[in-house]
């Protein structure tokens, strides 16, 4: 039996720690944007949401009470969606920042980057890692390549990682879009995944960058994995043109994915 709920089939990460309104009007930064943005991509066809948190200077925020706020207004907002929160340092951020704020918040789903917490000492993120799997605050493991998938299953034969059931986010490409988007480059992923079939249920999920990202999401979907788009990732349609806001991303997806004969959900079909 699996220890907790599974990741959606289509998340919607709308806005993320870094990018700002000079980089997309449409971005959604203040609460009430981002309940508007959550209703929308409901509509659209996505199942749940990632979202960061930005202070009064629009500075990505680990804040708890900011956190608790938002949460609470998606929820009553969209009561289906799942709703995730991220603990990135983004560069601001310390290993004892995160796992405190994960501490504090106790949220249902939160995304970790393992190369991230493995800054801290190995007893220090094991002993966290415990404390998470014991409390059942289900931790979304961000691994930004293959090579950091293969260290995250080390850490899980080692017991450094508990439990035999996980949540990655797998990362198609980089940030930086010195690496570009390819949908081949799931094949190294896909190997150490499927080498772990049998001892290990992992409920995965890509993330892609610029106009290839609904490619990526669409072949991610055709090998049976979970999708994330929007505006944290990509801005583009897969025209190079760019978005007109998060729903626009999330409605050219599900339209891609029906295209390409996956579905959603039992109603799209």
């Amino acid at each position: 039996t699996l220890m907790f709920q599974p990741l959606p089939r289509l998340m919607v990460a709308p806005n993320g720690a870094r990018r700002t309104k000079a980089d997309h009007p449409a971005l959604p930064i203040r609460l009430g944007e981002v309940v508007e943005t959550a209703v929308a991509c409901d509509r659209a066809g996505a199942e749940g949401i990632h979202l960061h948190v930005r202070d009064t200077d629009a500075q990505h925020s680990l804040d708890v009470g900011l956190y608790r706020e938002v949460v609470a207004a998606v929820e009553q907002a969209v009561p289906n969606f799942f709703v995730q929160v991220t603990s990135e340092s983004a560069g601001r951020f310390g290993p004892d920042a995160q796992m405190k704020m994960i501490r504090d918040l106790r949220p249902k789903s939160v995304s970790l980057a393992l190369r991230e917490l493995m800054r801290a000492p190995n007893e220090v993120a094991g002993e966290f890692y415990k404390w998470a799997r014991d409390e059942g605050i289900c931790i979304h493991h961000i691994l930004y390549s293959p090579d950091e998938l293969r260290q995250f299953l080390d850490g899980v034969s080692d017991g450094l990682i508990p439990g035999t059931d996980h949540q990655l986010q797998l990362v198609l490409g980089s940030y930086a879009g010195t690496a570009p988007s390819r949908p081949q480059d799931i094949d190294a992923y896909q190997v150490l995944i499927d080498g772990r079939k049998g001892d290990l249920a992992l409920d995965w999920m890509m993330c892609a960058f610029g106009s290839n990202e609904t490619a990526c999401l669409v072949e991610t979907a055709r090998r049976g994995g979970k999708m994330r788009v929007g505006f944290e990732n990509s801005l583009w349609n897969a025209d190079g043109s760019l978005a007109k806001n998060n729903a626009e991303r999330v409605s050219e997806a599900v339209a891609a994915l029906k295209a390409a004969g996956q579905t959603l959900s039992p109603e799209d079909k």
